[in-house]
């Protein structure tokens, strides 16, 4: 088994994606897994969500690695909810939380009536995680490791006039304060906080015909302007790239890094 062996992970947004990928990642190196996920349609949100079958698969891949994977649907939304996925999964795999990493989100970026979901999603159903998951770490009294899932987005004032992409944008703004102020908070426990940057991943979140449309779109109107690709000759990353990083950030490697908002973005923000 792998360095993270007996400790335990809880990831949101677990049944694809960038959440299967930590999943993967994390379990590959013997970590268990408490994998929760939506698996329903946001009305807001224009492109497919995760499914229950989703979920399936991400514990099967799991599984398949040798380690332990408890899956709950719950929203991140609703904190009783998630509290309760968490406990199941503590209650099934023992008394202990050593790494979170919330990464549910939603990128409804050409809808003008997603702020309220965006915000939801992306900003409480973060804080939601963190204040349901520092507790029991705390009283475990193992320490650990939070990485929250932001965006370049969070690091620069991109994205179109609409309010989904308005709230987008704040709302990945908002995960690097409560980032730096978790860090702050959980010191003193040996917690660690950070956020991670990704640019554009290959995921569904990003290869839907309503997500392209949007790109599409505001690259046409960046002609003659601004350049809005990467610096390194790649269009997107993938999801087992965000995936390293937040290891690195989990694991024994990172362990006096905290505070730290961290671009993995093909050099996406340094020509900002």
């Amino acid at each position: 088994m792998g360095d993270l062996s007996g400790k335990t992970a809880f990831i949101t947004g677990a049944a694809r994606g960038q959440g299967r990928a930590h999943a993967l990642r994390l379990a590959s190196a013997g970590a268990d897994i408490i994998a929760v996920d939506l698996c329903a349609q946001i009305d807001s949100v224009p492109y497919p969500l995760a499914t229950a079958d989703d979920l399936s698969v991400t514990v099967a891949l799991v599984e398949e690695t040798g380690s332990r994977i408890v899956a709950r649907t719950a929203d991140v939304r609703d904190r009783a909810s998630l509290k309760e996925a968490l406990r199941a999964g503590t209650d099934a795999l023992g008394d202990r939380l050593d790494i979170v990493i919330a990464n549910a989100g939603i990128a409804p970026m050409a809808a003008e009536n997603a702020w309220q979901d965006v915000i939801d999603v992306n900003l409480t159903g973060v804080y939601h995680t963190v204040d349901v998951a520092m507790r029991p770490m705390v009283k475990y009294g193992n320490g650990g490791s939070i990485v929250l899932t932001s965006s370049v987005a969070g690091l620069v004032g991109i994205g179109g006039p609409m309010a989904g992409s308005i709230g987008y944008t704040a709302a990945k703004h908002g995960i690097v304060g409560l980032m730096r102020n978790y860090a702050n908070l959980l010191a003193q426990h040996n917690i660690r906080v950070n956020s991670l940057h990704p640019a554009g991943v290959n995921t569904p979140m990003i290869d839907n015909e309503f997500t392209r449309s949007w790109l599409d779109g505001l690259a046409q109107q960046s002609q003659g302007g601004p350049d809005m690709g990467n610096a390194l000759p790649v269009q997107t990353l993938d999801p087992e790239d965000i995936a390293n990083a937040a290891y690195y950030l989990v694991s024994d490697a990172g362990r006096y890094v905290t505070g730290v908002a961290l671009p993995v973005d093909a050099g996406y923000t340094n020509k900002r």
